[in-house]
């Protein structure tokens, strides 16, 4: 006798949430002898839904009948496809996850996602909550048509669009080893590490902050070579005793998140410094606070006590942030695709473009045009849920340490 060709069906459950549901599913599946193809469960604010893929090589109509009559035994509504298709995209696995952040995620909002994803021929696989603090934020996996790096290239370019419309952060990875084996994450420090600019403060010191802060803000925007810009502000400064630098460390103020989010790294093995166009006493200092393994600065003149207006030794520009990167990654041994960098400005450009992974915090146009991803809110702890951490999981691992897992 000729073997009956297998028949897929799809199964999906729903209903609330409660103990025996899968056993009673199950325990018909197994009656019948189907083979399992692929299995996905989600429950959301205690609503149930599962869904279970199979192949019979008998009766299809009589399972069906037979898990429609168990799942009425527990209360729970079921649909049952017969001839699902097995190798529909969700089936093949996600091309790309996408995070989406928002304060809040609006129900339209989502809804241009959605549409333009369509638009694309992109099939939204699967959606899961990472946080609902201090932003929300929802990781959905997607495939699309058509995988190739033109693709890739139009999903990029059409999600950055909606980015800017609906005011969402929308981060872009594809799916696959490389997302989840990040090892390595440097920081910038002024602006994205901590709040404000170090060499402003000390300016403040010497009367002269105005003038230094102009130079910044078009040093970050990328319309003066940061070398010269440095001296410049440097030059500010000559004359200011050295205790200036011990002062200035003691009143940073770090960045939201920033403690949550070095703790989470730490403990899940990564490797974290700060390459920073700051200065070393300041820099190294905070390092030590944080716990961080490396860091990169600039080192100013000091002549009797006093600060000359002058950096001694090789200047941590742009390329010496990407220099210093590659540095810290070969000492640790950690290939730069498994390396995450953030910043800020201009002069973080190269860094960026460097590591596996770049991310734009609250960042200048100039450095939002090359980074991966682009985050518009002011907390630092959000890269988290960028690397696939969830919100649960922060205050799980706080919670068992002994932390209030609000403290920043």
């Amino acid at each position: 006798m000729a073997t009956q060709p297998a028949t897929p069906v799809l199964i999906t459950v729903s209903g609330p949430d409660k103990p025996g549901v899968s056993s009673v599913l199950f325990a018909v599946l197994t009656r019948h002898g189907v083979d399992i193809l692929d299995v996905e469960q989600v429950v959301i604010r205690g609503q149930l839904v599962l869904g279970v893929l199979v192949n019979t090589d008998h009766d299809p109509e009589g399972l069906q009948e037979a898990v429609e009559q168990a799942m009425a035994t527990v209360s729970m509504s079921v649909v049952v496809e017969v001839g699902a298709d097995p190798l529909s995209p969700s089936r093949l696995g996600s091309s790309h996850v996408l995070v989406v952040l928002g304060r809040p995620v609006t129900a339209r909002a989502f809804a241009e996602v959605a549409r333009r994803l369509a638009a694309l021929d992109a099939n939204i696989d699967a959606i899961r909550r990472v946080a609902d603090y201090p932003v929300t934020g929802l990781e959905l996996r997607v495939s699309v048509a058509q995988d190739t790096a033109e693709g890739d290239a139009d999903l990029r370019s059409a999600l950055a669009e909606v980015s800017v419309r609906t005011e969402l952060d929308i981060a872009v990875e594809r799916e696959g080893l490389t997302r989840r084996a990040k090892r390595l994450v440097v920081f910038d420090v002024d602006s994205t590490l901590i709040q404000g600019e170090v060499i402003e403060m000390l300016a403040e010191r010497a009367g002269r902050a105005d003038e230094v802060r102009e130079v910044t803000e078009a040093a970050m925007r990328g319309e003066l070579d940061f070398t010269q810009s440095l001296e410049q502000r440097v030059a500010a400064l000559a004359g200011l005793p050295e205790s200036v630098l011990d002062e200035v460390a003691g009143e940073i103020t770090l960045m939201p998140g920033a403690r949550t989010t070095i703790r989470t790294l730490k403990r899940l093995g990564f490797r974290c410094g700060v390459v920073s166009g700051g200065f070393t006493p300041i820099i190294d200092k905070l390092a030590g606070e944080l716990g961080l393994d490396f860091s990169v600065a600039n080192d100013l003149e000091v002549v009797d006590g006093k600060l000359t207006g002058r950096v001694v030794g090789q200047i941590v520009d742009r390329e010496g942030k990407a220099a210093a990167l590659r540095i810290a990654a070969e000492r640790f041994e950690v290939p730069l695709a498994q390396c995450v960098a953030i910043g800020d400005g201009a002069n973080d450009i190269d860094m960026l473009s460097t590591a596996g992974l770049g991310v734009a915090f609250n960042a200048k146009p100039a450095l939002r045009e090359v980074a991966d991803t682009a985050l518009s809110h002011p907390y630092l702890d959000v890269v988290l849920f960028i690397l696939g951490v969830t919100r649960a999981e922060v205050e799980a691992a706080d919670a068992a340490d002994g932390l209030d897992f609000m403290r920043q």
